[in-house]
């Protein structure tokens, strides 16, 4: 007696098939003949380096890029598709969820939710409707929120799950995921990374762009490599029993770059200056209330020093303040000053603007660099002169000439992936808007520069790259401050650790004697 045939894998059955597709842009080929097949209930991760085509090729499969504007075929649930923009592949259950949310801040969260897609008699929208619906699609994605509040008055983590339900409302069958976790702490990730399980679970396809391998690892099912616009691999991530391990993240690693990185952090290079170990930044009881709320105190009496050819690293969770801190210090760009002082080389410095900042010697690089670090619908050439123009003008006219130059020597140097310096900075990928951050601020000549979160959203080839120009600025005796929500990034970069928690500093932990474990045991310090 022979037992029940089992039925086709769901991972294996697809859902979706992109065949030989390819992409251009002027002067750029960013997909070629790349291949992708996602299976009915399946986690698909899509990795590469930044610039690889992971977004470009999810824009193509939603009607982002239309069809006619790239070659090759799309098949979806077994037919050919071309979906002529974002509105047709909805209608067939293809929803993504872009890295940066699509939502309106000052609407609630049902009115976001059902937005283009509105609950509607007769053409006039039924709130009972609107509502009792937003009411169970918030169930299902576990978002206890009353669905009258305003998205404004949500967390980021909460914002994705307004999405993911905005997304069901759709009754989608196919949900792209793009860099989901990127901007979330520890708790709001591990929640929505088991909400894409649970989603699987009930026959939802994903496909997840990420550069966070060990969340990878954890959800997918298969992971697809994409190098130079090309698909390079897919490669399952539980093989069968008696198959090779679980795919490691330096098996993964090694197709996204091509080689394998033995070191993912450069060995550093000791700044050899007279004033080494001389105190470049010393801030003395530093207070900063909330720019609204005067009541409450965001940084609060904090004292650091950073010293010449030293990488000195902030460590803290979701609103310890260490943004907070370093917008305040740089032109006191946030909050209320309520105290302190700034000492640069010894003397104190005015940072009261941020024109008197940089003129002190201060840089800053925002962890947001599309909202504040760049200007994404001018040039590279122009982006990189931004913070040192006052030097490039002659007779008060910026010399166009010098600015292109500058911009030249930098896309050489920091190795920026740019067509020509008259690339419109948007359309470069992460990776390489952040190096043209910093070659504006490097240009500026700064003693000391402060780093939000520099790698965010960057892929690990890329991560190398800015590391190695981290570590160069401090072999040059610049001071370098590094906030970071990675702890591993900070114990492989930094010579001391500052920890944060509830806007004071809670500990300071030199390199020898950081791990993870002393880290987080003194970011989750409370007030006493």
């Amino acid at each position: 007696m022979t037992g029940p045939v089992p039925g086709p894998d769901p991972v294996l059955e697809p859902v979706l098939e992109m065949r030989s597709i390819t992409k251009t842009f002027p002067g750029v080929t960013a997909l070629s003949e790349v291949n992708l097949t996602v299976g009915r209930a399946e986690i698909h991760a899509l990795c590469g380096e930044n610039g690889a085509g992971k977004s470009t090729l999810m824009k193509v499969v939603s009607g982002v890029h239309p069809h006619g504007t790239y070659e090759g075929e799309i098949r979806f649930e077994g037919e050919p598709v071309a979906f002529k923009d974002i509105r047709a592949s909805e209608r067939r259950g293809i929803v993504i969820i872009h890295q940066e949310l699509a939502l309106v801040p000052h609407l609630s969260i049902a009115e976001n939710i059902f937005l283009g897609n509105e609950r509607a008699h007769r053409g006039v929208v039924d709130w009972n409707d609107t509502l009792r619906s937003a009411q169970r699609l918030l169930a299902r994605v576990g978002l206890r929120e009353n669905p009258l509040t305003p998205v404004a008055d949500l967390g980021v983590g909460r914002q994705q799950l307004v999405e993911i339900a905005k997304a069901l409302s759709k009754e989608v069958k196919l949900l792209v995921l793009d860099e989901p976790t990127a901007a979330l702490n520890d708790e709001d990730s591990a929640a929505l990374l088991q909400l894409i399980l649970e989603l699987r679970e009930e026959g939802i396809a994903s496909v997840v762009i990420s550069h966070k391998l060990g969340e990878i690892r954890r959800i997918a099912d298969r992971v697809t490599v994409l190098r130079d616009g090309r698909t390079i691999e897919t490669l399952p991530v539980r093989p069968a029993p008696d198959a090779a391990p679980e795919l490691s993240e330096e098996r993964i690693i090694r197709g996204m770059v091509g080689r394998d990185l033995d070191h993912r952090f450069p060995p550093r290079t000791a700044y050899q200056g007279a004033d080494a170990g001389r105190v470049a930044l010393a801030v003395r009881g530093w207070t900063v209330r909330h720019p609204v709320d005067q009541r409450r105190t965001v940084v609060d009496d904090v004292s650091l020093t950073v010293r010449r050819g030293e990488i000195v690293g902030i460590a803290g969770l979701m609103g310890a303040g260490r943004t907070e801190l370093a917008m305040s210090v740089f032109g006191r760009s946030y909050g209320r000053y309520a105290g302190g002082t700034v000492e640069i080389d010894g003397r104190p410095a005015a940072t009261g603007t941020v024109p008197d900042a940089i003129a002190a010697g201060l840089a800053y690089v925002t962890e947001d660099r599309k909202r504040y670090g760049l200007h994404l619908d001018d040039t590279v050439h122009r982006n990189v002169s931004l913070a040192s123009l006052p030097g490039m003008r002659r007779r008060g006219v910026v010399d166009e000439h010098e600015e292109r130059k500058v911009a030249e020597r930098y896309r050489a140097t920091m190795n920026i992936k740019t067509p020509t310096v008259f690339e419109q900075v948007g359309r470069l990928s992460g990776g390489n808007q952040q190096k043209v951050v910093l070659s504006k601020w490097i240009h500026a000549d700064p003693k000391v520069l402060i780093l939000d979160e520099p790698t965010r959203g960057i892929d690990v080839g890329a991560k190398y790259e800015i590391y190695t120009v981290i570590d160069r600025l401090a072999a040059q005796g610049r001071a370098v401050l590094f906030i970071s929500s990675e702890l591993p990034e900070l114990l492989g970069m930094c010579d001391r650790i500052y920890t944060m928690a509830e806007g004071r500093l809670t500990g300071e932990v030199a390199r020898g004697d950081a791990t993870q474990e002393t880290l987080m045991r003194h970011m989750t310090t409370s007030r006493s």
